[in-house]
């Protein structure tokens, strides 16, 4: 999706560009491992992870029977279409399955890709879907993870918070690089855990039409202060790694030598429209010192953002705190706070804000939120358990400021980037919440999924705010494939419709509604299982339809149809990112009249933080989480409800 105002698109293009946003949000071993991975716009300088296909052996993504696709696709745009609309789609999916149709043609070919590529996607979803995505990452990619609130009393306290993250950052990719970091599993199948040596060291470069990814392994980290930005090395001269002490005392230098603002913020730079960027990179790359200093950014571990105070305990209670601390690890608070105080461009970047607001911002291009997530509970534990490191160098270094030399011509991008970042934070509503009536523990009692649950809660609720079925996203990760990244769940279905109708209808007796909410459920689950598998509509239609751009094949009339273009106009995106810890993660609608909804249920309550683009007057985050919260207490009434009457 795009601001009219920045990106100029045909409505095709448009419509292309909110469908790779519908498919790329929230589903591990360094390099991609393929034989094409030259094309995937790699760049290894010096990474721990080595080039291997397949090392946990596990099975490639299928290429799904056509007409297994097809039937399913047709069950999930009949919301949205009139009889009339219907009876049109379904023709165009007949002859596009037929014998003899293009569908046959182009499901030849992509099982021919099939056979050539361990996974015969993950090309063509790095590129399309992020390295080829030209909009900013700032709100339209990279989502923001809060951490349980923190209240720093002094500069000093914020300081020894931020070298106890680095230290357990720093832990955690030890258990990594000795690959100690436990298999997950999903039932009985291994999952692919080479996202997880994707997460430091990994940094995004800008490139006109395509930008790159560079991997490394390195000991420092990226610390950025009042918009300047430095080196800073964890481990001393005697290759010993830094205490805890050292590291603040490095950070201290860190102040000391930026105690005003950077009178160029260079790294607003990397919150602009990926073409914007690229020009300001190649403009300053013609430099020697600002090569010197893009390459030791983009080189580090991590970054580390010292934050100024945003004013987070002023607001008037922990939802307030939540929303406010949402904002500023999605995009800062706007240039005159903290949005030029980042490098959106590291796939980690911490945020320790003087004031207490902690989390993190990732960039999504080489990991799903999970193993995010399962970082972030790491580091938590490892701060509250008071953990700390038993080494120490005996001749640390000091702090290192990156210098940079700014032509007028950077000087105005830099001003062009500020005034474009602060549009999009000034249209990202943001409400984040705990919902405190109940969680998981409650759900699973009524013997019921609560992911489904969740999911047909959103769906209740967008039915009673609108009156209309909404399309609903949510991603389902397909890592019991080599190379697996994810596959859209369509929450929207007629059981879901079925049943938002059954809750609105005053006149409908109460044990019909409970038998809606099963079968939506009930299908919302199935669809689940089969979209984990590699089996749902939304990766195997768009692999069709590269299939036949890479082949000079005109794009079949289905991917213009009505019953298509609804479908893939994701007004709910949605995720669940688990966090034992008190967390939520956090980002920004797929389209311009649509919300999104990340949640993180735990066993008595569920953190969820919405979002919706203040531009569009007929979304706005206030009635949808009223909406939400009610959907979620008639549901709960409901079930309690026939439960008595059960044992009566």
């Amino acid at each position: 999706m795009s601001i009219n105002s920045r990106v100029q698109k045909s409505d095709r293009n448009l419509e292309e560009a909110n469908m790779i946003r519908s498919i790329k949000l929230f589903g591990y071993r360094g390099l991609t491992l393929e034989p094409y991975a030259s094309s995937l716009q790699l760049i290894s300088n010096n990474a721990s992870t080595k080039a291997n296909l397949n090392v946990q052996n596990l099975p490639r993504l299928p290429v799904p029977k056509l007409n297994d696709t097809l039937n399913k696709y047709l069950k999930t745009v009949k919301p949205f279409l009139s009889d009339e609309e219907f009876a049109n789609t379904t023709k165009l999916v007949k002859e596009f399955g037929s014998q003899g149709g293009v569908g046959i043609k182009l499901q030849s070919l992509l099982k021919k890709r099939a056979e050539k590529h361990v996974n015969w996607l993950e090309e063509w979803w790095l590129n399309t879907a992020y390295l080829e995505y030209r909009d900013p990452v700032v709100v339209y990619s990279s989502p923001g993870l809060v951490f349980p609130f923190r209240k720093f009393n002094n500069q000093d306290e914020q300081l020894h918070y931020a070298a106890k993250t680095l230290l357990a950052a720093l832990e955690y990719k030890a258990l990594i690089d000795g690959d100690k970091i436990p298999v997950e599993m999903m039932g009985k199948s291994p999952l692919d855990m080479s996202q997880y040596k994707k997460i430091f060291g990994t940094c995004r470069i800008p490139g006109e039409k395509r930008d790159k990814l560079s991997f490394n392994d390195t000991k420092y980290v990226t610390v950025i202060h009042n918009n300047h930005i430095f080196h800073v090395d964890l481990w001393g001269n005697d290759n010993k790694k830094l205490s805890e002490d050292q590291i603040v005392q490095a950070l201290k230098k860190v102040i000391e030598l930026s105690k005003s603002p950077a009178t160029e913020a260079i790294g607003v730079l990397t919150s602009d429209n990926r073409d914007n960027w690229a020009k300001a990179y190649q403009a300053l790359s013609k430099d020697k010192v600002n090569r010197d200093s893009l390459g030791d950014v983009e080189r580090s571990l991590a970054v580390l953002c010292l934050d100024a105070a945003c004013g987070v305990w002023s607001a008037a209670d922990k939802d307030a705190r939540q929303t406010l601390a949402a904002a500023q690890t999605i995009h800062g608070g706007g240039s005159a706070a903290n949005a030029a105080n980042r490098w959106f461009d590291k796939t980690v970047q911490f945020i320790v804000g003087a004031d207490g607001v902690t989390g993190l911002t990732y960039e999504h291009s080489p990991a799903e939120g999970q193993p995010i997530a399962v970082l972030t509970d790491f580091i938590i534990n490892y701060i509250d358990k008071g953990s700390s490191s038993t080494e120490s160098s005996s001749s640390p270094k000091d702090p290192v400021k990156l210098n940079f030399n700014v032509s007028a011509d950077v000087v105005d991008m830099i001003s062009t980037a500020k005034t474009n970042v602060d549009k999009l934070a000034a249209d990202l509503e943001l409400n984040c919440f705990t919902f405190d009536k109940y969680g998981k523990n409650f759900i699973k009692s009524q013997k019921l999924s609560p992911d489904s649950y969740l999911q047909m809660a959103m769906q209740y609720a967008f039915y009673r705010l609108h009156a209309t079925p909404g399309a609903h996203y949510e991603s389902a990760a397909t890592r019991m494939y080599v190379g697996g990244r994810t596959e859209t769940i369509r929450s929207c279905s007629p059981e879901s419709v079925e049943f938002a109708r059954a809750m609105l209808d005053t006149g409908l007796a109460p044990h019909l509604k409970l038998l809606a909410l099963r079968q939506a459920i009930d299908a919302h689950k199935n669809y689940t299982v089969q979209a984990l598998q590699g089996l749902g509509v939304d990766r195997h239609l768009l692999g069709l339809k590269l299939t036949a751009l890479e082949n000079g094949i005109e794009i079949p009339k289905l991917y213009s149809d009505e019953g298509y273009r609804r479908s893939a106009h994701m007004r709910i995106s949605t995720s669940q990112v688990a966090c034992k810890c008190d967390g939520f993660m956090c980002y920004g609608p797929l389209v311009e009249d649509g919300y999104a909804t990340c949640y993180n249920p735990r066993d008595d309550d569920v953190n969820f933080a919405t979002s919706a683009f203040r531009r569009n007057p007929d979304t706005g985050c206030g009635p949808y989480r009223a909406a939400l919260e009610q959907s979620l207490q008639d549901m709960h009434h409901l079930l309690l409800q026939q439960h008595a009457k059960s044992k009566l």
